[in-house]
């Protein structure tokens, strides 16, 4: 018999990075859902009209993932506007790339705190609120880069290595506890956000619309998944490259050119998307513009 979807009408989520992107297509998704949604952003500006925008069951609250007083203070504003916590979708994150060997020290911290310690921050503070209850659900949005490492996006897929493991490592805690709470790292392809602008194309496959991560975080609410790729034919990819010999499946992406995905990344495109990152950690300054992997090693003339 069919798993029946948990029916999340009247719910309370938190959603962190909320203003754009995948957040507010992720808004946007649960509210059709009939569920309650706090807009957190470090952009008040851009969260009020997102808010706004999407109408009275969405309230914008201002949030910096990378302090706990911040965080603490998002969560408490959502549960009292809203109700209490049901599900926290830590989305917020950023991508700088570049050769890593020409990344200064700044733009690494700024990922690590953002893309890492925000993460746990919030998984923290939502799970305290949700283990007394023994309910709540919290979804850590990661990225394939995380699984497969991303040349041109070495610390960014760091960063995204460490949900996954994270939140594996998390769940087992909880197992252990008896406590039913639900957690779900989800896996996305490049999505055409300012995220993933200017980024290059690998063959067979196409850049997704924030919509299509949406939807997947609904369905692992739904059904209580745990690991979650979008589109999902990349789980057989994933499949494949773990059972084959590694000369193999890394010519395999070479082939695909997914190896190339941020490594050939149009920087002017990134340019306005960059300076927003690098201003995007309350306290600190942003670092100086890097310089991008050469062009010869770009256009594959390089090793």
């Amino acid at each position: 018999m069919a798993k029946q979807p948990r029916i999340l009408a009247g719910e309370t989520a938190a959603i962190t990075g909320a203003a754009r992107g995948i957040g507010r297509a992720t808004a946007e998704a649960l509210l059709r859902q009939g569920m309650k949604v706090a807009i957190g952003d470090v952009d008040m500006e851009a969260a009020r009209k997102t808010a706004d925008e999407l109408g009275p069951s969405a309230v914008a609250l201002p949030l910096d993932v990378t302090d706990r007083a911040s965080f603490s203070a998002f969560l408490d504003e959502a549960e009292r506007q809203l109700g209490p916590l049901d599900v926290l979708v830590n989305n917020a994150g950023i991508m700088q790339i570049g050769r890593f060997l020409d990344e200064d020290d700044a733009t690494a911290q700024r990922m690590v705190d953002i893309n890492i310690h925000g993460v746990i921050l919030g998984m923290k503070l939502a799970l305290a609120r949700m283990i007394p209850r023994d309910r709540g659900h919290v979804v850590n949005i990661a990225s394939q880069a995380g699984k497969f490492g991303a040349p041109g996006g070495a610390t960014y897929s760091a960063t995204k290595h460490a949900v996954v493991g994270l939140t594996e490592a998390v769940r087992g805690e909880l197992r252990l506890m008896d406590a039913h709470i639900d957690l779900s790292y989800v896996m996305p392809y490049v999505v055409n956000t300012e995220l993933g602008s200017g980024l290059g194309e690998a063959r067979g496959l196409r850049n997704l619309e924030p919509s299509d991560v949406a939807d997947a975080i609904v369905e692992a609410l739904q059904f209580g998944l745990v690991e979650v790729w979008v589109p999902k034919s990349a789980k057989r990819t994933n499949v494949l490259s773990t059972v084959l010999p590694r000369r193999l499946s890394e010519g395999m992406a070479r082939a695909m050119k997914a190896d190339r995905v941020l490594a050939e990344a149009d920087t002017l495109t990134r340019r306005s998307y960059e300076l927003r990152a690098s201003r995007s950690q309350p306290g600190l300054e942003p670092a100086p513009e890097q310089p991008q992997i050469p062009s010869a090693v770009a256009d594959g003339e390089g090793p």
